[in-house]
């Protein structure tokens, strides 16, 4: 009997001893734990963020569609005319004139024959996209400035750029802080300058609606950052080992 008792007194304190080693190699886990579960919360509304701002651009995608149909639908004589393209890309939509279109060969004003055609434009940029800033931007071709008194092309295409924005703003009623005129002269051009019907397609004026600014640092996330959130929130796989085998009561 007494050398039952030993071997149980013996029994438990081998337990015991063993819990102690458990308890000593899982020191600190709870704190990991904890970070562990605190990074997948945050990874969580990072993706929540990130579904909401897919939802918003797939709709900003879809209203910058309708307002291409219907700048389409509207210049439809003149594109087939090849007189004006409407585009949609990365940028934004894109509607590109040919300077013909809009100016005499040299000039910056907007000839009187022209405004119908901008008046449809404006029609779409005040009541479809009110919501959307516009870029306007002048381009040229490489031939140098000889005769027109322009310092150079770069001069001649801001002052395009910004007589269709005055146009815009001052007469059709688009809102000032939504509009903005740059000049790019001979330095963005499309085709090759090689030819006269490539210089015609460089000297350009194109309007663009731009796509709203829902960027990365202002929505909040970075795609990049979720990633490596989401793999430090996975343990590794020493601490899968050591949770499979662990009684401590914070390792699940």
């Amino acid at each position: 009997m007494r050398g039952f008792q030993l071997t149980k007194v013996l029994v438990y304190g081998l337990m015991l001893t063993m819990m102690g080693c458990a308890v000593h190699l899982h020191k600190g886990r709870p704190s990991d734990l904890q970070k562990i579960s605190q990074l997948s919360g945050e990874v969580g509304q990072l993706g929540t963020k990130l579904s909401k701002v897919q939802e918003m651009r797939e709709k900003e995608r879809q209203e910058l569609a309708k307002a291409k149909a219907l700048l389409s639908k509207l210049l439809r004589k003149e594109i087939d005319d090849r007189q004006i393209r409407v585009e949609q890309n990365e940028r934004g939509v894109v509607i590109t004139f040919l300077a013909e279109v809009l100016f005499d060969s040299g000039k910056a004003k907007v000839r009187e024959d022209a405004y119908s055609v901008l008046d449809k434009v404006a029609k779409v940029l005040t009541q479809e996209v009110a919501d959307y800033k516009i870029g306007v931007e002048g381009h040229t071709d490489n031939n140098p400035i000889k005769y027109s008194g322009w310092k150079s092309n770069w001069e001649l295409s801001t002052a395009r750029a910004t007589s269709v924005l005055h146009y815009l703003v001052d007469q059709k009623g688009v809102q000032p802080a939504r509009v903005s005129a740059i000049g790019y002269g001979e330095y963005h051009p499309i085709v090759s300058n090689d030819n006269s019907g490539g210089q015609q397609q460089n000297r350009r004026v194109e309007i663009v609606i731009l796509p709203k600014e829902i960027n990365k640092v202002r929505a909040g996330l970075d795609e990049s950052a979720i990633k490596e959130m989401a793999e430090k929130s996975t343990p590794s796989g020493e601490e899968k080992l050591s949770q499979q085998g662990s009684t401590n009561q914070y390792i699940k």
